[in-house]
Protein backbone atom coordinates (compact mmCIF):
# COMPACT_ATOMS: atom_id res chain seq x y z
CA UNK A 1 0.00 0.00 0.00
CA UNK A 2 1.48 3.65 -1.06
CA UNK A 3 1.46 6.15 1.43
CA UNK A 4 -0.99 8.12 -0.55
CA UNK A 5 -3.05 5.42 -0.13
CA UNK A 6 -2.63 5.06 3.67
CA UNK A 7 -3.40 8.24 4.38
CA UNK A 8 -6.59 8.35 2.51
CA UNK A 9 -7.87 5.52 5.01
CA UNK A 10 -7.01 7.51 7.95
CA UNK A 11 -8.41 10.00 6.77
CA UNK A 12 -11.57 7.54 6.09
CA UNK A 13 -11.37 6.11 9.47
CA UNK A 14 -11.18 9.63 11.13
CA UNK A 15 -14.13 11.13 9.38
CA UNK A 16 -16.50 7.70 10.09
CA UNK A 17 -15.19 8.42 13.58
CA UNK A 18 -16.12 11.96 13.64
CA UNK A 19 -19.57 11.36 12.30
CA UNK A 20 -20.26 8.33 14.17
CA UNK A 21 -19.17 10.67 17.70
CA UNK A 22 -21.36 14.12 16.35
CA UNK A 23 -24.20 11.59 15.59
CA UNK A 24 -24.38 10.08 18.92
CA UNK A 25 -24.10 13.61 20.55
CA UNK A 26 -26.70 14.58 18.56
CA UNK A 27 -28.74 10.97 19.56
CA UNK A 28 -28.21 12.08 23.63
CA UNK A 29 -30.34 15.63 23.18
CA UNK A 30 -33.17 13.91 20.64
CA UNK A 31 -33.22 10.98 23.46
CA UNK A 32 -33.72 13.74 25.99
CA UNK A 33 -36.59 15.85 23.89
CA UNK A 34 -38.59 12.40 22.63
CA UNK A 35 -38.66 10.97 26.02
CA UNK A 36 -39.78 14.30 27.85
CA UNK A 37 -42.87 14.14 25.27
CA UNK A 38 -43.71 10.47 26.10
CA UNK A 39 -43.23 10.61 29.86
CA UNK A 40 -45.03 13.50 31.26
CA UNK A 41 -48.55 11.74 30.32
CA UNK A 42 -48.20 9.20 33.00
CA UNK A 43 -47.72 11.89 35.74
CA UNK A 44 -50.40 14.42 34.58
CA UNK A 45 -53.41 13.19 37.47
CA UNK A 46 -50.51 13.82 40.29
CA UNK A 47 -49.88 17.43 38.26
CA UNK A 48 -53.32 18.01 38.41
CA UNK A 49 -54.45 17.30 42.30
CA UNK A 50 -50.92 19.13 42.71
CA UNK A 51 -52.49 22.42 41.00
CA UNK A 52 -55.93 21.76 42.36
CA UNK A 53 -57.80 21.14 39.22
CA UNK A 54 -59.27 18.50 37.07
CA UNK A 55 -57.17 16.04 35.40
CA UNK A 56 -58.84 16.96 32.19
CA UNK A 57 -57.61 20.44 32.30
CA UNK A 58 -53.71 18.91 32.58
CA UNK A 59 -53.93 18.61 28.54
CA UNK A 60 -53.15 21.52 27.53
CA UNK A 61 -49.69 21.32 28.83
CA UNK A 62 -49.67 19.01 26.34
CA UNK A 63 -51.90 20.77 23.06
CA UNK A 64 -49.13 24.01 23.82
CA UNK A 65 -45.96 22.22 23.92
CA UNK A 66 -46.85 21.00 20.46
CA UNK A 67 -48.20 23.72 18.91
CA UNK A 68 -45.38 26.29 20.12
CA UNK A 69 -43.38 23.96 18.80
CA UNK A 70 -45.02 23.78 15.41
CA UNK A 71 -45.25 27.42 15.05
CA UNK A 72 -41.37 27.50 15.48
CA UNK A 73 -40.08 24.48 13.32
CA UNK A 74 -40.03 26.62 10.08
CA UNK A 75 -37.40 29.21 11.78
CA UNK A 76 -34.86 25.88 12.69
CA UNK A 77 -33.26 25.71 8.98
CA UNK A 78 -33.20 29.50 8.63
CA UNK A 79 -31.73 30.22 12.33
CA UNK A 80 -29.30 27.49 11.99
CA UNK A 81 -27.71 29.03 8.96
CA UNK A 82 -27.82 32.19 10.05
CA UNK A 83 -26.02 31.79 13.51
CA UNK A 84 -24.67 28.71 13.22
CA UNK A 85 -26.02 25.25 13.61
CA UNK A 86 -23.89 24.33 16.61
CA UNK A 87 -24.71 27.39 18.15
CA UNK A 88 -28.50 27.19 17.56
CA UNK A 89 -28.36 23.73 18.58
CA UNK A 90 -26.76 24.45 22.10
CA UNK A 91 -29.33 27.40 22.30
CA UNK A 92 -31.72 24.77 22.03
CA UNK A 93 -30.90 22.53 24.41
CA UNK A 94 -30.42 25.25 27.02
CA UNK A 95 -33.95 26.87 26.63
CA UNK A 96 -35.40 23.08 26.66
CA UNK A 97 -33.62 22.19 29.96
CA UNK A 98 -34.17 25.56 31.84
CA UNK A 99 -37.67 24.90 30.98
CA UNK A 100 -38.16 22.01 32.27
CA UNK A 101 -36.19 23.51 35.73
CA UNK A 102 -39.26 25.63 35.79
CA UNK A 103 -41.57 23.25 34.61
CA UNK A 104 -40.68 20.61 37.49
CA UNK A 105 -40.72 24.02 39.74
CA UNK A 106 -44.35 25.22 38.39
CA UNK A 107 -46.49 25.91 41.51
CA UNK A 108 -49.84 26.18 39.48
CA UNK A 109 -51.29 25.60 36.12
CA UNK A 110 -50.32 29.25 34.52
CA UNK A 111 -46.89 28.75 35.76
CA UNK A 112 -47.06 25.22 34.02
CA UNK A 113 -48.44 26.15 30.72
CA UNK A 114 -45.83 29.11 30.19
CA UNK A 115 -42.90 26.38 30.96
CA UNK A 116 -44.57 24.07 28.54
CA UNK A 117 -44.80 26.90 25.68
CA UNK A 118 -40.91 27.49 26.15
CA UNK A 119 -39.86 24.02 26.56
CA UNK A 120 -41.77 23.73 22.92
CA UNK A 121 -40.02 26.77 21.22
CA UNK A 122 -36.43 24.97 22.08
CA UNK A 123 -37.72 21.17 20.93
CA UNK A 124 -38.83 23.11 17.85
CA UNK A 125 -35.04 23.83 16.78
CA UNK A 126 -33.19 20.75 18.58
CA UNK A 127 -34.66 18.23 15.79
CA UNK A 128 -34.37 20.05 12.50
CA UNK A 129 -30.86 21.55 13.50
CA UNK A 130 -29.55 18.40 15.23
CA UNK A 131 -30.41 16.80 11.82
CA UNK A 132 -28.15 19.35 9.69
CA UNK A 133 -25.06 18.99 12.55
CA UNK A 134 -25.10 15.60 11.19
CA UNK A 135 -25.70 15.87 7.41
CA UNK A 136 -22.73 18.75 7.39
CA UNK A 137 -20.39 16.07 9.18
CA UNK A 138 -20.90 13.00 8.11
CA UNK A 139 -19.87 11.77 4.33
CA UNK A 140 -22.80 9.89 1.89
CA UNK A 141 -21.18 6.51 2.45
CA UNK A 142 -21.23 7.36 6.73
CA UNK A 143 -25.04 8.64 6.26
CA UNK A 144 -26.66 5.21 7.04
CA UNK A 145 -24.90 4.53 10.36
CA UNK A 146 -25.31 8.50 11.27
CA UNK A 147 -29.15 8.32 10.37
CA UNK A 148 -29.41 5.27 12.47
CA UNK A 149 -27.97 6.87 15.45
CA UNK A 150 -29.99 9.36 15.80
CA UNK A 151 -33.72 7.40 14.90
CA UNK A 152 -33.10 5.10 18.15
CA UNK A 153 -34.09 7.77 20.29
CA UNK A 154 -37.43 8.20 18.13
CA UNK A 155 -37.85 4.60 18.20
CA UNK A 156 -36.90 3.83 21.67
CA UNK A 157 -38.18 6.92 23.94
CA UNK A 158 -41.95 6.57 23.09
CA UNK A 159 -41.86 3.04 24.54
CA UNK A 160 -40.02 3.36 27.41
CA UNK A 161 -40.86 7.01 28.02
CA UNK A 162 -44.26 5.43 30.17
CA UNK A 163 -42.83 2.80 32.10
CA UNK A 164 -40.12 5.77 33.40
CA UNK A 165 -42.64 7.98 33.80
CA UNK A 166 -44.91 5.93 35.75
CA UNK A 167 -42.16 4.64 38.19
CA UNK A 168 -41.25 8.42 39.02
CA UNK A 169 -44.42 9.50 39.71
CA UNK A 170 -45.21 6.24 41.56
CA UNK A 171 -41.73 6.27 43.73
CA UNK A 172 -40.80 9.79 44.04
CA UNK A 173 -42.79 12.66 42.63
CA UNK A 174 -44.28 14.07 39.58
CA UNK A 175 -41.97 17.18 39.69
CA UNK A 176 -38.86 14.36 38.45
CA UNK A 177 -40.04 13.67 35.10
CA UNK A 178 -39.08 17.47 34.66
CA UNK A 179 -35.93 17.59 36.73
CA UNK A 180 -34.19 14.71 34.99
CA UNK A 181 -33.81 16.51 32.12
CA UNK A 182 -31.53 19.23 33.65
CA UNK A 183 -28.46 16.15 34.11
CA UNK A 184 -28.91 15.06 30.81
CA UNK A 185 -29.72 18.61 28.87
CA UNK A 186 -26.37 19.52 30.83
CA UNK A 187 -24.73 16.67 29.86
CA UNK A 188 -25.89 16.95 25.89
CA UNK A 189 -24.23 20.48 25.89
CA UNK A 190 -21.10 19.59 27.51
CA UNK A 191 -20.79 17.17 24.92
CA UNK A 192 -22.01 19.41 22.44
CA UNK A 193 -19.15 21.78 23.04
CA UNK A 194 -16.57 19.09 22.89
CA UNK A 195 -17.34 17.02 19.97
CA UNK A 196 -19.47 19.55 17.28
CA UNK A 197 -17.36 20.95 15.23
CA UNK A 198 -17.88 25.08 14.80
CA UNK A 199 -19.22 25.52 11.06
CA UNK A 200 -19.10 28.75 9.30
CA UNK A 201 -22.13 31.11 8.89
CA UNK A 202 -24.12 30.92 5.42
CA UNK A 203 -24.94 33.59 3.06
CA UNK A 204 -28.52 33.88 3.72
CA UNK A 205 -30.87 36.68 2.88
CA UNK A 206 -33.17 38.20 5.88
CA UNK A 207 -36.22 36.59 7.46
CA UNK A 208 -39.14 35.88 5.08
CA UNK A 209 -41.67 36.91 7.68
CA UNK A 210 -45.07 36.11 5.83
CA UNK A 211 -43.43 32.81 4.79
CA UNK A 212 -42.97 32.38 8.63
CA UNK A 213 -46.47 33.41 9.24
CA UNK A 214 -47.65 31.70 6.97
CA UNK A 215 -46.17 28.45 7.42
CA UNK A 216 -46.13 28.28 11.19
CA UNK A 217 -50.30 29.14 11.40
CA UNK A 218 -50.80 26.52 8.31
CA UNK A 219 -48.57 23.86 10.36
CA UNK A 220 -49.93 24.55 13.77
CA UNK A 221 -53.86 24.48 12.34
CA UNK A 222 -52.96 21.47 10.85
CA UNK A 223 -51.57 19.91 14.28
CA UNK A 224 -54.11 21.23 16.63
CA UNK A 225 -57.03 19.96 14.63
CA UNK A 226 -55.21 16.26 14.82
CA UNK A 227 -55.31 16.75 18.37
CA UNK A 228 -58.37 17.71 18.85
CA UNK A 229 -59.63 15.27 16.85
CA UNK A 230 -57.84 12.44 19.22
CA UNK A 231 -59.43 14.04 21.96
CA UNK A 232 -63.03 13.74 20.59
CA UNK A 233 -63.95 16.96 22.18
CA UNK A 234 -66.38 19.55 20.85
CA UNK A 235 -67.27 18.04 17.76
CA UNK A 236 -66.65 17.48 14.28
CA UNK A 237 -67.23 21.10 13.42
CA UNK A 238 -64.33 22.65 15.00
CA UNK A 239 -61.73 19.95 13.54
CA UNK A 240 -63.14 20.66 9.87
CA UNK A 241 -62.77 24.42 10.39
CA UNK A 242 -58.87 24.28 12.07
CA UNK A 243 -58.12 21.70 8.76
CA UNK A 244 -59.57 23.59 6.34
CA UNK A 245 -57.96 26.49 7.76
CA UNK A 246 -54.60 24.72 8.34
CA UNK A 247 -54.89 23.68 4.59
CA UNK A 248 -55.24 27.14 3.29
CA UNK A 249 -52.75 28.56 5.05
CA UNK A 250 -50.47 25.74 4.01
CA UNK A 251 -51.33 26.52 0.39
CA UNK A 252 -50.35 30.06 0.77
CA UNK A 253 -47.58 29.30 2.37
CA UNK A 254 -46.31 26.84 -0.46
CA UNK A 255 -46.87 29.37 -2.92
CA UNK A 256 -45.36 32.21 -1.04
CA UNK A 257 -42.18 30.16 -0.87
CA UNK A 258 -42.61 29.20 -4.95
CA UNK A 259 -42.36 32.50 -5.84
CA UNK A 260 -40.48 35.09 -3.79
CA UNK A 261 -36.72 35.60 -4.40
CA UNK A 262 -35.80 34.24 -1.23
CA UNK A 263 -38.25 31.61 0.46
CA UNK A 264 -37.71 31.17 3.96
CA UNK A 265 -37.98 27.11 3.03
CA UNK A 266 -36.68 26.03 0.02
CA UNK A 267 -39.03 23.57 -1.83
CA UNK A 268 -36.95 22.26 -4.37
CA UNK A 269 -35.76 19.05 -2.45
CA UNK A 270 -39.36 17.87 -3.41
CA UNK A 271 -38.25 17.54 -7.14
CA UNK A 272 -35.92 14.96 -5.87
CA UNK A 273 -37.39 11.47 -6.23
CA UNK A 274 -36.17 9.88 -2.82
CA UNK A 275 -36.77 12.93 -0.72
CA UNK A 276 -40.52 13.32 -2.17
CA UNK A 277 -40.95 9.42 -1.73
CA UNK A 278 -39.27 9.22 1.68
CA UNK A 279 -40.87 12.51 3.10
CA UNK A 280 -43.80 13.45 1.37
CA UNK A 281 -45.71 10.76 -0.01
CA UNK A 282 -45.57 6.71 0.67
CA UNK A 283 -42.97 8.09 3.86
CA UNK A 284 -45.49 10.15 5.35
CA UNK A 285 -47.86 7.11 5.04
CA UNK A 286 -45.34 4.70 6.55
CA UNK A 287 -44.78 7.00 9.25
CA UNK A 288 -48.81 6.74 9.89
CA UNK A 289 -48.44 3.03 10.66
CA UNK A 290 -45.06 3.32 12.81
CA UNK A 291 -46.48 6.14 14.84
CA UNK A 292 -49.60 4.39 15.13
CA UNK A 293 -48.85 1.56 16.79
CA UNK A 294 -46.94 3.10 19.98
CA UNK A 295 -50.18 4.51 20.64
CA UNK A 296 -52.21 1.51 20.40
CA UNK A 297 -50.60 -1.29 21.71
CA UNK A 298 -50.56 -0.12 25.54
CA UNK A 299 -54.27 0.51 25.30
CA UNK A 300 -54.68 -3.15 23.81
CA UNK A 301 -53.06 -4.34 26.88
CA UNK A 302 -54.62 -2.74 29.84
CA UNK A 303 -58.23 -1.72 27.80
CA UNK A 304 -58.42 -5.18 25.76
CA UNK A 305 -56.56 -7.47 27.95
CA UNK A 306 -57.17 -5.66 31.95
CA UNK A 307 -53.35 -5.49 32.42
CA UNK A 308 -51.87 -3.26 34.18
CA UNK A 309 -50.04 -0.33 33.20
CA UNK A 310 -46.64 -2.57 34.71
CA UNK A 311 -47.78 -5.58 33.15
CA UNK A 312 -49.03 -3.93 29.94
CA UNK A 313 -45.15 -2.61 29.82
CA UNK A 314 -43.22 -6.42 29.69
CA UNK A 315 -45.20 -6.50 26.60
CA UNK A 316 -43.43 -3.21 25.00
CA UNK A 317 -40.39 -3.87 26.59
CA UNK A 318 -40.51 -6.72 23.96
CA UNK A 319 -41.26 -4.45 21.30
CA UNK A 320 -38.69 -2.13 22.43
CA UNK A 321 -35.82 -4.72 21.91
CA UNK A 322 -36.68 -5.46 18.40
CA UNK A 323 -36.27 -1.89 17.74
CA UNK A 324 -33.02 -2.60 19.28
CA UNK A 325 -32.21 -5.47 18.04
CA UNK A 326 -32.19 -4.20 14.06
CA UNK A 327 -29.71 -1.89 14.49
CA UNK A 328 -26.61 -4.04 14.01
CA UNK A 329 -27.78 -5.00 10.82
CA UNK A 330 -28.97 -2.10 9.30
CA UNK A 331 -26.49 -1.17 7.27
CA UNK A 332 -25.27 -4.21 5.86
CA UNK A 333 -28.63 -4.75 4.93
CA UNK A 334 -29.33 -1.78 3.03
CA UNK A 335 -26.29 -2.36 0.99
CA UNK A 336 -27.22 -5.65 -0.10
CA UNK A 337 -30.68 -5.18 -0.92
CA UNK A 338 -30.96 -1.61 -1.48
CA UNK A 339 -33.45 1.03 -0.68
CA UNK A 340 -36.42 0.06 -2.80
CA UNK A 341 -36.08 -3.72 -1.76
CA UNK A 342 -36.08 -3.09 1.90
CA UNK A 343 -38.62 -0.17 2.30
CA UNK A 344 -41.18 -2.65 0.36
CA UNK A 345 -40.35 -6.07 2.09
CA UNK A 346 -39.58 -4.47 5.23
CA UNK A 347 -42.30 -2.18 4.87
CA UNK A 348 -44.93 -5.08 4.22
CA UNK A 349 -43.43 -7.40 7.21
CA UNK A 350 -44.45 -4.56 9.33
CA UNK A 351 -47.75 -3.85 8.16
CA UNK A 352 -48.42 -7.61 8.69
CA UNK A 353 -47.28 -7.66 11.77
CA UNK A 354 -49.10 -4.89 12.68
CA UNK A 355 -52.35 -5.90 11.38
CA UNK A 356 -52.13 -9.16 13.34
CA UNK A 357 -51.25 -7.88 16.55
CA UNK A 358 -54.88 -6.93 16.39
CA UNK A 359 -55.84 -10.88 16.68
CA UNK A 360 -54.21 -11.44 19.74
CA UNK A 361 -56.18 -11.73 23.05
CA UNK A 362 -55.77 -12.79 26.56
CA UNK A 363 -55.89 -16.08 25.84
CA UNK A 364 -52.78 -16.39 22.93
CA UNK A 365 -49.42 -17.69 23.68
CA UNK A 366 -47.54 -15.27 25.10
CA UNK A 367 -44.36 -17.10 23.03
CA UNK A 368 -46.39 -15.86 20.30
CA UNK A 369 -47.42 -12.40 21.16
CA UNK A 370 -43.48 -11.75 22.33
CA UNK A 371 -42.52 -13.07 18.93
CA UNK A 372 -45.10 -10.83 16.96
CA UNK A 373 -44.06 -7.76 19.18
CA UNK A 374 -40.61 -8.38 18.79
CA UNK A 375 -40.95 -8.33 14.42
CA UNK A 376 -43.12 -5.74 15.09
CA UNK A 377 -40.12 -3.51 16.99
CA UNK A 378 -37.54 -5.27 14.30
CA UNK A 379 -39.50 -4.13 10.95
CA UNK A 380 -40.37 -0.83 12.98
CA UNK A 381 -36.80 0.11 13.02
CA UNK A 382 -35.43 -0.85 9.96
CA UNK A 383 -38.21 1.02 7.93
CA UNK A 384 -37.68 4.69 10.31
CA UNK A 385 -33.56 4.22 9.67
CA UNK A 386 -34.35 3.49 6.10
CA UNK A 387 -36.39 6.26 5.21
CA UNK A 388 -34.95 8.90 7.36
CA UNK A 389 -31.71 7.85 5.45
CA UNK A 390 -33.19 7.62 1.58
CA UNK A 391 -34.74 11.32 2.32
CA UNK A 392 -31.27 12.88 2.57
CA UNK A 393 -29.24 10.40 -0.04
CA UNK A 394 -29.59 13.10 -2.78
CA UNK A 395 -29.79 16.30 -0.90
CA UNK A 396 -27.32 19.00 -1.95
CA UNK A 397 -25.39 20.96 0.57
CA UNK A 398 -27.50 24.07 -0.04
CA UNK A 399 -30.85 22.12 0.32
CA UNK A 400 -29.74 20.65 3.81
CA UNK A 401 -31.46 23.07 6.18
CA UNK A 402 -34.67 23.65 4.34
CA UNK A 403 -34.88 19.95 3.38
CA UNK A 404 -34.24 19.10 7.60
CA UNK A 405 -37.15 21.59 8.63
CA UNK A 406 -39.75 20.23 6.08
CA UNK A 407 -39.35 16.54 6.50
CA UNK A 408 -39.20 17.69 10.70
CA UNK A 409 -42.40 19.87 9.92
CA UNK A 410 -44.12 16.58 8.12
CA UNK A 411 -43.15 14.08 10.46
CA UNK A 412 -44.88 15.89 13.35
CA UNK A 413 -48.20 15.86 10.52
CA UNK A 414 -47.60 11.82 10.85
CA UNK A 415 -47.12 11.54 14.10
CA UNK A 416 -50.40 13.07 15.07
CA UNK A 417 -51.99 12.09 12.11
CA UNK A 418 -51.51 8.60 12.92
CA UNK A 419 -52.88 8.82 16.45
CA UNK A 420 -55.56 10.62 15.22
CA UNK A 421 -56.32 7.47 12.24
CA UNK A 422 -56.19 5.03 15.03
CA UNK A 423 -58.50 6.88 17.67
CA UNK A 424 -60.92 7.50 15.13
CA UNK A 425 -61.09 3.91 14.21
CA UNK A 426 -61.55 2.84 17.59
CA UNK A 427 -63.95 5.49 18.69
CA UNK A 428 -65.83 4.86 15.82
CA UNK A 429 -66.17 1.36 15.65
CA UNK A 430 -67.09 2.04 19.82
CA UNK A 431 -69.85 4.18 18.39
CA UNK A 432 -71.21 1.66 15.86
CA UNK A 433 -71.24 -0.82 18.66
CA UNK A 434 -72.68 0.94 20.93
CA UNK A 435 -70.19 0.64 24.11
CA UNK A 436 -68.62 2.93 26.06
CA UNK A 437 -65.31 1.65 25.88
CA UNK A 438 -63.19 0.08 23.14
CA UNK A 439 -62.75 -3.78 23.73
CA UNK A 440 -60.77 -6.45 21.43
CA UNK A 441 -63.02 -6.17 18.22
CA UNK A 442 -62.57 -2.55 18.35
CA UNK A 443 -58.66 -2.96 18.34
CA UNK A 444 -59.30 -5.60 15.75
CA UNK A 445 -60.66 -2.66 13.08
CA UNK A 446 -57.87 -0.51 14.43
CA UNK A 447 -54.91 -2.60 13.76
CA UNK A 448 -56.55 -3.73 10.53
CA UNK A 449 -56.90 -0.38 9.16
CA UNK A 450 -53.37 0.68 10.32
CA UNK A 451 -51.77 -2.19 8.83
CA UNK A 452 -53.55 -1.56 5.52
CA UNK A 453 -51.85 1.95 4.96
CA UNK A 454 -48.67 0.29 5.93
CA UNK A 455 -49.59 -2.37 2.87
CA UNK A 456 -50.47 0.59 0.50
CA UNK A 457 -46.95 3.04 1.46
CA UNK A 458 -44.86 0.09 0.95
CA UNK A 459 -45.89 -0.90 -2.62
CA UNK A 460 -45.58 2.77 -3.22
CA UNK A 461 -41.69 2.12 -2.68
CA UNK A 462 -41.84 -0.02 -6.16
CA UNK A 463 -42.01 3.72 -7.88
CA UNK A 464 -38.37 3.79 -7.40
CA UNK A 465 -35.21 2.89 -9.67
CA UNK A 466 -33.45 0.03 -8.10
CA UNK A 467 -30.21 2.02 -7.43
CA UNK A 468 -32.26 4.75 -5.38
CA UNK A 469 -30.01 6.11 -2.96
CA UNK A 470 -27.07 3.70 -3.57
CA UNK A 471 -24.47 6.11 -3.03
CA UNK A 472 -25.38 6.34 0.32
CA UNK A 473 -26.27 2.75 0.81
CA UNK A 474 -23.20 0.91 -1.12
CA UNK A 475 -25.84 -1.16 -2.98
CA UNK A 476 -24.61 -2.27 -6.42
CA UNK A 477 -26.70 -3.49 -8.81
CA UNK A 478 -25.56 -6.57 -11.16
CA UNK A 479 -25.30 -5.65 -14.65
Amino acid sequence: MTTAETSETIDDAQSARRAKIVALVVAVSFFMQILDGTIVTTSLPQMAASFGVLPVSMSIGITVYMLTMAAFIPLAGWLGDRYGARRVFMASIAVFTIASLFCGLSENLTQFIVARAIQGAGSALMTPVGRIIVLKNARKSELVQAIALITWPALTAPVIGPLVGSFITTYASWHWNFLINLPIGAFGMALVWRFVPKGREEEVGRLDLPGFFLSALGLTLLLAALELSVKWHGGLLPVLTMLAMGAVLSFMATRHFLTVPNPLLDLSAFTIQTYAIATLSAGTASRVAINATPFLLPLLFQLGFGLSSIEAGAYLLVYFLGNLGMKAVTTPLLARLGFRTVLCFNGLIAALSIAACGFVAPDTPRAIIYVLLFVAGLSRSMEFTALNTLAFADINPAQRSSASTLSSMLQQVSMLLGVAIAAAVLNVSVALRGHENPDLLDFRWAFLVIGAIGVVSSMRFLRLPPEAGAEVSGHRIAR
